[in-house]
């Protein structure tokens, strides 16, 4: 019986080089602020912070897909993650937008102003 050992190395730069990349993208719009993506809504928010949330959840499934071996896994238990984390992100996203929401109306239809 032999065990041959496989390298990684290329995988590795990939990655790397994958996830830099995105990465720079990310802290060039952060510097430059491009008003053409910052004055821009789009669903009640600017593009450039779409841009940011999509660039993320990028990163972080790559993450998830290459240094947690998902790529290996079956199907069922990949599915099983990124569908609780899906369902785990979304609520989070209702409950703060809707929290939110009420905050700011209890705070624009107050008689005491709020100043900060």
């Amino acid at each position: 019986m032999s065990h041959e050992h496989v390298s990684n190395t290329k995988r590795i730069w990939m990655v790397f080089g994958i996830l830099s990349v995105v990465t720079t993208v990310e802290v060039f719009l952060g510097i430059q602020k491009p008003a053409a993506l910052h004055m821009t809504n789009i669903l009640g928010m600017n593009l450039l912070n779409w841009i940011f949330i999509i660039l993320t959840i990028f990163k972080a499934y790559y993450i998830v897909w290459a240094f947690m071996h998902m790529e290996g896994e079956t199907t069922t238990l990949r599915r099983a993650v990124v569908w609780t984390v899906i369902f785990l992100i979304l609520y989070l996203v209702f409950i703060l937008l809707t929290e939110g929401n009420y905050i700011f109306q209890v705070f624009r239809d107050a008689t005491i102003k709020w100043n900060f």
